[in-house]
């Protein structure tokens, strides 16, 4: 799935609407503080000329540029602690007069020096929420509402131990990894039978890494490597940019969802492996789904990708009864 102009515009619309949100907020606290303290008014106008004059001096005394510096900023510290002392005696926070921004980084511009800024990487993952319809499901699906009944208590003969026991291990696995994501260079591979809870698991730590502000991007490995693969070939009407490829690599969480259901070939298995790659190096953490087995990725995937996974992921295996077939039943 890619990002097109019209979605870039989109969001730098909702930006200046946000900042002239902000400018028209400030202009109705200050009629407000006007109104109730009249000699912060006088203040504000006096902050506004303060330099104005000055500049006037400078421009057409012969005085010393440092003293006139000085006094410029001695000035403005003294009306500014004035004005804070009248807010605050007013039972008003110090800083009521000042735009609080969204972003602080960027002052709600999306730009930091000509760079998008974070908080406009993570419109752009949320618009792709959006279009995939995974916003709604991220209200349901979270560690709140995970549901263990739906895993037996019982042990099979094989199994070490009961899908019950197994599912709670996993879950703690996948907390943690939410929990010391900042300080651990973990990724997690989840595998096993469909129906499993693999997928609603991902979505639960999506939902608390995005709450938390980090850059989350979510996609089945067929559409990941469509969009590759148009981005090469341009096979596609739609137009793949640079940018779009690069969301790949720079998000702090990516999750590919159903790999193994795509079609393998030389230049799938080389994409794959120069994007765990990529991301390993960079310290950014991967989370990877599958139906199938070690054995089996083994038999689709070259040797160098099957060492990444198996070197620097967390395996998790799932196994009980597929979910969807016991709500029926319910």
């Amino acid at each position: 799935m890619g990002y097109n102009r019209q979605v870039y515009a989109q969001i730098l619309r909702e930006y200046e609407i946000i900042r002239n949100n902000h400018e028209k907020d400030l202009e109705i606290r200050k009629e407000e503080i006007y109104r109730k303290i009249p000699r912060i008014q006088e203040i504000d106008q006096k902050l506004h000329t303060t330099g104005l004059t000055l500049t006037r001096q400078l421009l057409h005394h012969k005085v010393n540029e440092d003293n006139i510096i000085n006094e410029i900023k001695q000035k403005s510290i003294d009306l500014n602690m004035e004005k804070g002392e009248l807010l605050a005696t007013n039972n008003y926070s110090v800083d009521y007069l000042t735009i609080k921004f969204q972003c602080i980084k960027c002052k709600d511009t999306g730009y930091v020096e000509n760079s998008i800024c974070q908080c406009f990487k993570q419109k752009l993952i949320e618009k792709a929420y959006s279009q995939s319809n995974l916003s709604s499901i991220l209200d349901t699906q979270n560690f709140d509402n995970f549901d263990f009944t739906y895993y037996s208590t019982n042990k099979k003969a094989k199994e070490h131990f009961s899908p019950r026991e197994n599912m709670e291990s996993i879950f703690e696995t996948c907390f943690n990894f939410v929990k010391s994501f900042d300080k651990s260079e973990e990724n997690l591979l989840l595998y096993g039978e469909p129906g499993l809870g693999k997928t609603f698991l991902s979505s639960c730590i999506a939902k608390d890494l995005l709450d938390q502000g980090k850059t989350v991007f979510y996609q089945t490995a067929n559409n990941i490597f469509g969009l590759l693969e148009d981005y090469k070939f341009r096979r596609s009407e739609q137009i793949v940019t640079k940018d779009q490829i690069d969301r790949l690599f720079d998000v702090d969480l990516l999750i590919i969802d159903d790999l193994g259901t795509e079609f393998v070939n030389a230049y799938t298995s080389s994409t794959f492996f120069n994007i765990l790659n990529a991301r390993l190096l960079n310290k950014q953490k991967t989370i990877i789904n599958t139906n199938l087995d070690i054995s089996e990725l083994d038999n689709l995937y070259s040797n160098r990708v099957i060492s990444r996974l198996i070197g620097h992921y967390i395996t998790l295996k799932f196994f009980g009864e597929d979910i969807r077939k016991i709500k029926l039943t319910r």
